[in-house]
């Protein structure tokens, strides 16, 4: 158990948790409706959604097996751990961003349930950035 609150048992989760998250896509669009949504968009448009809906679950999954599978190497500080650590904290980074700029509060105030969402997607992508800026900071003094 005390090592899930090691800096590796936290990659570990990260990764856990970021597959997972690549899983969910599989339910997310009947979740907010997109069948409803998308039914009266021109066929291109449904089919690049999904395209993208899936490809976006994918990245999910791949970059969730990067630490679920080799946070000692991560850590470890090497060039190719270091790179995959600044990537995965940028890239993260930028979602954590998005979080609270792109998406507006009219998506989610008075909703429950979406302010929910909202709130766990924030602890998330704060986790999850946390977590790789940590790492990367390791990795860094090797």
């Amino acid at each position: 158990m005390t090592h899930l609150l090691t800096l590796e048992g936290q990659l570990r989760l990260v990764g856990a948790a970021l597959i997972v998250m690549g899983a969910f896509h599989a339910v997310l669009p009947r979740l907010i409706g997109w069948p409803s949504d998308l039914a009266g968009t021109t066929l291109l448009t449904r089919q690049v959604s999904y395209a993208h809906l899936f490809f976006i679950a994918l990245t999910c999954v791949l970059l969730g097996l990067l630490p679920l599978l080799l946070a000692p190497d991560l850590l470890a500080g090497g060039r190719l751990g270091t790179v995959l650590l600044a990537a995965q904290t940028l890239f993260w980074g930028l979602r954590w961003i998005f979080q609270f700029t792109v998406f507006s509060p009219e998506l989610w105030r008075g909703d429950r349930l979406r302010t929910a969402a909202h709130v766990a997607l924030s602890v998330l992508w704060t986790w999850v950035t946390a977590v790789f800026g940590c790492a990367l900071v390791v990795a860094l003094r090797g």
